[in-house]
């Protein structure tokens, strides 16, 4: 899969964590990712939450490609739900009407 620079994917990584963030670089052997966020399943359904809890939250990334077993497009909703967690912008989409 050929990842586009700026663009939200899902990275599943070997450890099984699921992670989402924006893809700002990369090389052949990395990938280097802004402000990821670990994908988490609660009662209400997925939850967001800070990748690393020890550093500044608007931070990039640096994965090693040998350690992502899956890379995906992620859904609407999901890009929608990280965009509000990562700047606090709640995105509004447009709705086609059917009459």
């Amino acid at each position: 899969m050929i990842l586009e620079n700026d663009k939200v994917y899902t990275f599943k990584i070997a450890n099984g964590d699921e992670l989402i963030g924006k893809v700002i670089a990369q090389t052949d052997t990395e990938i280097v990712i802004h402000q990821p966020l670990t994908i988490i399943p609660g009662p209400q359904g997925i939850q967001l939450l800070p990748s690393l809890f020890t550093t500044e939250l608007a931070v990039d990334v640096t994965i090693n490609k040998n350690n992502i077993v899956m890379t995906a497009e992620t859904r609407e909703q999901v890009c929608d739900s990280y965009l509000e967690s990562t700047t606090g912008i709640k995105p509004i989409r447009k709705q086609i009407l059917m009459t």
